[in-house]
């Protein structure tokens, strides 16, 4: 512990194995934020976890920017009654690069109509100003 401990006081911040731990944990708790906001969302809350860049492919070929994702949701055209993350993998590609794969089951009340879907999700965090951020995601349906 007290090496991560010198490690993260340096004045050129965590390095090596200590770093990518401290940045894999950092970008896990990004992906939760943003799970716990597309069910409960906020402009603010959605704004702080997606970049401005945001390209959010739709499993149904759809393709949202960050606007037309926070529209979607603060709407209900897009209602995530309870969204469950499993099988997650972060991939650290650089320091400020992140690869983030999981399945996406959620309850749903798109327009008011309910449903359920379940996908696997890539998504491409980027750190920005010293916050991760989503720039990138792709969805595909799991089969029947």
């Amino acid at each position: 512990m007290t090496v991560l401990i010198a490690a993260c006081a340096s004045p050129q911040g965590p390095s090596g194995a200590a770093a990518t731990a401290q940045d894999e944990a950092a970008v896990a708790t990004q992906v939760e934020r943003m799970r716990v906001a597309m069910i409960d969302p906020t402009s603010d809350a959605l704004g702080a976890v997606v970049a401005d860049s945001l390209s959010y492919g739709h499993s149904g070929g759809k393709v949202d920017t960050k606007a037309s994702f926070i529209a979607d949701l603060m709407s209900g055209a897009s209602d995530f009654v309870s969204i469950t993350l499993t099988d997650q993998t972060i991939r650290m590609v650089d320091p400020s690069l992140a690869i983030v794969r999981h399945t996406l089951t959620a309850d749903t009340n798109d327009s008011g109509k309910p449903g359920k879907v379940a996908l696997k999700v890539l998504g491409v965090w980027q750190k920005q100003a010293g916050q991760w951020r989503l720039v990138a995601r792709q969805a595909i349906r799991l089969p029947s």
